[in-house]
């Protein structure tokens, strides 16, 4: 199954796909309210305003899997919107590893990070970004989503 065919709920119920989400360039982050790495999501949003127009588009993916989302989408959506004044499309909350894993994380999770590692989402904020071609690369939660070598990437396949 191609991942653009992979469906998903947004964080309101609407079903849809990754596809119709997807832009030319997509960064999926797995999100989570609680998290000390929480502050990335003004990044996220900055980078969506700045490179929206152009095609890029940051997907936020709630999850509880380390135990640091808010209880349901309703207090989700109100954190995102009110905190972070987050525009950015959201899904629902999904499982990121295991034999529960939503399919797109089953997905993304086969790609290796910088230093050849593939496998499970360690923490929060872990960075997948799809380009053009298909192409994913794999950025671990401590790298800041406007990391360098991330915006070098997104300019790149924007031009």
């Amino acid at each position: 199954m191609d991942i653009k065919d992979i469906e998903i709920n947004l964080l309101d119920g609407k079903p849809t796909t990754f596809g119709a989400l997807s832009k030319k360039v997509t960064l999926v982050v797995n999100v989570a309210s609680r998290c000390g790495l929480s502050p990335q999501y003004e990044a996220l949003e900055a980078m969506q305003k700045k490179y929206g127009a152009k095609g890029f588009t940051v997907i936020g993916v709630p999850s509880n899997q380390f135990f640091q989302e808010l209880k349901d989408s309703e207090d989700i959506s109100n954190y995102c919107s009110t905190t972070w004044g987050v525009t950015f499309p959201m899904t629902e909350k999904a499982k990121l590893n295991g034999k529960s894993a939503h399919p797109l994380y089953s997905a993304l999770t086969k790609v290796k990070d910088g230093e050849g590692k593939a496998g499970n989402v360690k923490w929060n904020f872990e960075k997948f970004l799809i380009l053009p071609n298909g192409e994913v690369h794999r950025f671990r939660p401590t790298t800041k989503p406007d990391a360098p070598e991330i915006i070098a990437l997104i300019e790149s396949n924007l031009a």
